[in-house]
């Protein structure tokens, strides 16, 4: 049987400076999840009041994949359960590349290089659009990071290599042990 990989990505309803600091990201509240399950082969998004289907359709995976979700979405998923979701089988490929390069790279400087592709909008976007109450904006959005967070990841598991802008507009390349 083929390994369940969910790539997964999360908007939040509130900034750090609304909730008091980076150190209260617990406290952001979810506006929209998305996770594509390669065992189903589907995207689903979920709403704050699905937020349980959302953490049991991450405690299914065989491996959870996706960009900043060790020190950000599972943090803001923390709001919401008292399981430790850093003991999930997780690939936080922010972490892992920045382990690599001693610095920090954006899913979008990845995306750009790698496939020409770049984010359709940005956090800060995404709660402006919750204030608005236009969640289907956030699905978008937020699916569209998820399918970015698949392609990269599927390229780096094939070609054992990323490549990046650094910044100074030059393209970069960084191997990958995924």
């Amino acid at each position: 049987m083929a390994k369940n990989i969910v790539y997964f990505d999360l908007e939040t309803q509130k900034s750090a400076q609304e909730v008091g600091g980076w150190d209260k990201i617990s406290a952001m509240g979810m506006s929209v999840g998305v996770t594509y399950s390669t065992a189903r082969g589907d995207y689903r998004i979920y709403g704050e009041k699905q937020v349980n289907d959302l953490i049991t359709d991450l405690q299914r995976a065989d491996l959870v994949v996706g960009f900043n979700v060790l020190r950000f979405d599972y943090e803001v998923l923390h709001g919401y359960t008292a399981f430790d979701l850093t003991q999930l089988p997780t690939l936080d490929m922010l972490v892992e590349l920045a382990n690599t390069l001693q610095h920090r790279l954006s899913l979008d400087s990845i995306a750009n290089a790698t496939f020409g592709l770049e984010k359709t909008a940005e956090g800060l976007q995404a709660i402006e659009w919750f204030k608005q109450g236009k969640l289907a904006e956030i699905a978008e959005y937020c699916c569209f990071d998820v399918k970015l967070t698949k392609l990269v990841h599927e390229y780096g598991a094939k070609h054992r290599q990323l490549h990046y802008s650094n910044k100074f507009g030059k393209k970069m390349t960084v191997p990958v042990k995924w």
